[in-house]
């Protein structure tokens, strides 16, 4: 069998708005969006230095439904750089590109093919005797099992199984195209190229069965590195590595405040904690979420400042590396408790419940964020969370806050 090379990607999600970003900063939020076509340029470029004899992209090439063409036409500059290396490229629709969603179109070069979403289709390049099968997604949601009606094998050919899946259940990720791994092993196929989960995942060994995650992480639940999979090919023995392609990171820390500590120490532990991981970034963006814990008198401050106070943690990252960014400041910390509530403080902690709010109150609280949200500019307030935290989180700040100011604790 001829040797070969290919890359398999997934998950490019082109145009994605980063919209829990873009509440808090947009200019990170932007630069984050420039992050996502980064990676898919130094995909492109990697793929052209390793003379790759074709790319996978295994779904959700974009985002969702384009605002304008724009979005459109990088994709195709970007693919045509791999037409003009004789690179062809074999992609699947997935849920957030599914065919019902995308309603814009640009003409793409004739190196990109592109399989149906009504059966599953073969490609076939005959000088390696490679036949690659798969099926896209005809709308978002895809609850029945493709797997099962992909094609035989070509014999005595390596074949490849395209297919965007949550296999089993992979949390977070919906339940799409749900199938086992007994299932996929019934095609017969030599490696299986797999979209829709976002962490990096070898399912399986026989065959071979990745998941080579997103390119570009989207939010704090999906941090570290991200990229694609390289995958080699010798006389049916496949050897795959690991390419990381992202150009901006999500972290998170935890850091535990000390009784003594003042804001000058506390800040120091932070710069600490989030030293690792600037190094680490090698030169990326990163928006890292910093959770503070612990039993202190700062506590009081925190919630009666807290722009000042996010702007100390903010100044404290920056003495760790200089493009490490504020994401969130999630605030768990409480005061020394004392041997006597305040008179008439025991009376307001009581009225306030830490954290059982009744079905009413977070009822309230979600018709209140409802409104806030239709308010608010560029279409900002349209995500899950368009606050940055649901309706429990955002009233036990309330209640921190209320706290703090009146001189209790928190």
């Amino acid at each position: 069998m001829t040797a070969f090379r290919f890359i398999h990607a997934a998950d490019l999600h082109l145009g994605s708005p980063f919209q829990g970003l873009a509440l808090k900063d947009a200019a990170l939020a932007a630069r984050f969006a420039e992050a996502s076509r980064e990676a898919f340029a130094a995909l492109v470029t990697r793929a052209i230095e390793e003379k790759v004899d074709f790319l996978i992209v295994a779904g959700d090439v974009y985002d969702g439904d384009w605002k304008d063409n724009s979005i459109g036409l990088f994709f195709n500059r970007e693919v045509a750089r791999l037409g003009r290396a004789d690179i062809p490229v074999f992609l699947i629709k997935g849920n957030h590109d599914a065919e019902s969603v995308i309603t814009r179109t640009i003409t793409l070069p004739e190196n990109v093919h592109e399989f149906p979403v009504a059966k599953p289709g073969t490609f076939r390049l005959d000088r390696l005797k490679v036949a690659l099968h798969g099926q896209g997604f005809a709308e978002r949601s895809a609850r029945e099992n493709l797997a099962l009606n992909y094609p035989k094998p070509e014999q005595g050919w390596f074949n490849i199984g395209l297919l965007h899946t949550s296999l089993t259940g992979r949390e977070p990720h919906a339940p799409y195209a749900p199938c086992s791994v007994e299932d996929l092993r019934s095609r017969g196929y030599d490696y299986w190229a797999l979209g829709h989960v976002h962490e990096f995942e070898v399912v399986a060994q026989d065959p071979l069965v990745i998941f080579p995650g997103n390119i570009q992480g989207r939010s704090v639940r999906e941090q570290g590195a991200k990229g694609a999979v390289l995958v080699s090919v010798e006389d049916h023995r496949i050897r795959h590595e690991r390419i990381v392609l992202d150009r901006a990171r999500f972290h998170e820390i935890a850091v535990m405040a000390a009784l003594e500590d003042d804001l000058a120490a506390l800040a120091n532990r932070v710069a600490a904690a989030a030293d690792p991981l600037a190094k680490s970034a090698d030169g990326r963006v990163v928006a890292l979420r910093l959770r503070l814990s612990g039993e202190t008198p700062l506590a009081r401050d925190f919630m009666a400042r807290a722009a000042d106070m996010r702007d100390e943690m903010q100044a404290a990252l920056h003495r760790a590396g200089e493009d490490v960014w504020l994401e969130k400041l999630d605030l768990r910390l409480t005061l020394p408790k004392k041997p006597v509530a305040a008179e008439g403080m025991a009376d307001l902690e009581a009225l306030l419940p830490e954290r059982n709010w009744s079905p009413a109150m977070i009822e309230e609280a979600d018709a209140r964020i409802r409104e806030i949200a239709a308010k608010l500019p560029g279409g900002i307030g349209a995500g899950d969370l368009p606050l940055g935290a649901d309706a429990a989180e955002l009233l036990a700040e309330a209640r921190a806050l209320l706290l703090a100011r009146s001189g209790g604790g928190v």
